[in-house]
């Protein structure tokens, strides 16, 4: 990787995280928020699934504008929606507004995430695409850190005060990409390339990349279980408050630092990234028992640093292999796995905010079982050298 490509990702990712930061300050608040306006857990389960059911419809198609008009201008525009959305957020009264700020968020924020996941392509070479996708999750990881410590002090004063806070920390952010963020390089943004046909995406998906994508699903599946009612489950299983919400969501982002910034990287050269694909599988499977187990709020923190280490491994190992039969269709494949994601991030909460009604453990069982059934698949992947073997074949 050349000194001008690592500036290039470092811009990117200080991006993510001032967007990150943001993001971060709100988690604390939401489980309050949707009990002041009078929802529960199925209510928040459609919030989220509204919005993960946006990104499934638009990332595929921002991924595939990305790969025709350059990837700075999508991802000026996600951080963009994101900002606008996260305003609106913070005027909403009513559930009603919630659930029409979350569409809108999910509609232009898909921008983001997939466009710059093919820019750490474009800027990487295929070996340390991983470590790339790691310094973004890293990235990530210090926003949701310092993120929950912020808001839980600005909720003292309003629980829409975040909101706004970080509707103004995504505006900078949409600054420093305008102004600082170079477009990816020529050879990468080739305008006369032939966009992928129909032929072209069915034969991804009858590939192991289509297997891959389903090993998306299932991470992202198990993934927005967890997310989803993590913040109810603390505070009707512990009482916790505000405070200690946001200190479970610090060490959920401290793990994603160390899993991801510093981990994935050297894990990945030495071991390749299917057994790292594996093993976080069974491990978050693990990590979903042990929550269930917690009996007070330290081994629930335990629990969750396991948890959360496990799927921080998965995700830049996915992402960097997946990434190897895209060619020069990097926008359109990142497209596509942002879309398995989103699924899965549909399906995940609709599922799991009526099994929480009906028993607060329920969502973590679910979510260990379907964990175990990729861990499965995954390995049936590793010991298929053939299809191992395609990694590389491009479309």
């Amino acid at each position: 990787m050349t000194t001008a490509s690592r500036k290039n990702i470092y811009i990117l990712a200080f991006t993510l995280l001032v967007v990150m930061l943001g993001y971060g300050m709100v988690m604390p608040v939401m489980p309050f928020l949707i009990e002041k306006l009078g929802a529960g857990g199925t209510e928040l389960g459609w919030l989220v699934s509204t919005y993960s059911l946006m990104q499934l419809v638009c990332a595929p198609l921002w991924g595939m504008l990305s790969d025709r008009t350059g990837r700075k201008p999508i991802i000026a525009i996600g951080i963009l929606g994101y900002a606008l959305t996260m305003f609106l957020f913070g005027l909403a009264t009513r559930f009603w507004m919630l659930f029409l700020a979350r569409t809108l968020a999910g509609i232009l924020s898909s921008a983001a995430m997939p466009t710059a996941m093919a820019y750490i392509s474009d800027n990487s070479p295929q070996q340390e695409r991983s470590g790339g996708m790691g310094q973004l999750g890293g990235a990530i990881g210090v926003g949701v850190v310092a993120g929950p410590l912020l808001g839980g002090l600005l909720s003292k004063r309003a629980f829409s005060l975040p909101f706004f806070v970080g509707a103004g920390l995504a505006a900078l952010a949409f600054l420093l990409v305008l102004l600082l963020l170079p477009e990816s390089p020529p050879s990468a943004q080739d305008t006369k390339k032939q966009p992928l046909s129909w032929q072209d995406i069915r034969r991804i998906f009858s590939s192991s990349a289509g297997l891959l994508l389903l090993l998306i699903f299932i991470m992202s599946f198990g993934l927005a279980n967890f997310q989803g009612i993590i913040g109810l489950y603390a505070v009707d299983k512990f009482g916790c408050n505000p405070g200690q919400v946001g200190v479970l969501w610090m060490v959920i982002g401290a793990v994603l630092i160390l899993g991801q910034g510093g981990l994935t990287g050297p894990l990945t050269k030495r071991f390749g990234e299917l057994p790292l694909i594996c093993a976080g599988l069974a491990g978050g499977a693990m990590g979903f028992i042990l929550i269930s187990l917690a009996g007070d709020f330290t081994t629930l923190l335990l629990a969750l640093g396991l948890f959360t280490l496990a799927l921080a491994l998965i995700g830049p190992a996915l992402n960097a292999y997946i990434s190897r039969f895209a060619g020069e269709h990097q926008g359109t494949v990142m497209g596509l796995n942002s879309a398995s994601s989103s699924l899965g991030r549909v399906v995940g909460p609709l599922l799991a905010g009526p099994l929480f009604d009906l028993n607060i453990e329920y969502p973590l069982w679910s979510g260990a079982g379907i964990l175990l059934l990729g861990a499965f698949m995954a390995v049936s992947l590793l010991r298929s050298p053939g299809k191992s073997s395609q990694a590389g074949q491009h479309f």
